[in-house]
């Protein structure tokens, strides 16, 4: 059964400490969380095919925080991750598993991601413990399928929230 990992990006810089949104690059909180998020994923040995990431600065630098612990696979890039809905997300991932992926990273923004994971989570009966948002760094992974063009989870295989700790 296929495997996503939805994550959205580590912890950025204020708005006012950069030119624009787009160009927001990692705290220091956000580089240490990456690579809490980077190792609670090698604990338990995921892997992916394929990967979906936001062309945005902080989300680029998280995948860059996380990717050798997946596997380092290609990167899809398209400017439509950068804050997609829900729906739009949906069709990206949907897109991937029908081309062949086995295996998705997402990394990705709010309010998009945090949606989509409790969706996910929601179909899979694992949301009970999720906080509500999406907190930075954080991540869930799920065995999913794909029905009239979405992805549709069956089980939660791993959560990772660091503020949890």
């Amino acid at each position: 059964m296929p495997l996503l990992i939805a994550m959205r990006h580590a912890k950025a810089v204020d708005r006012m400490q950069a030119e624009d949104d787009f160009d927001r690059g990692l705290t220091e909180r956000g580089v240490s969380d990456a690579d809490r998020a980077a190792q609670a994923i090698e604990s338990v040995g995921l892997k992916v095919t394929h990967a979906l990431v936001s062309p945005a600065r902080r989300t680029r630098e998280t995948w860059k925080r996380i990717s050798a612990s997946v596997g380092e696979p290609p990167v899809t890039d398209p400017m439509a991750l950068y804050h997609a809905s829900p729906d739009m997300l949906e069709r990206a991932i949907a897109e991937q598993l029908e081309g062949g992926a086995e295996a998705i990273m997402l990394v990705g923004h709010n309010p998009g991601i945090g949606a989509l994971v409790h969706l996910l989570a929601g179909q899979a009966e694992a949301a009970a413990d999720l906080p509500y948002g999406w907190p930075t760094s954080a991540f869930a992974a799920f065995d999913v399928t794909v029905k009239n063009k979405r992805p549709v989870a069956s089980r939660r295989i791993l959560y990772f929230n660091p503020k949890a700790d």
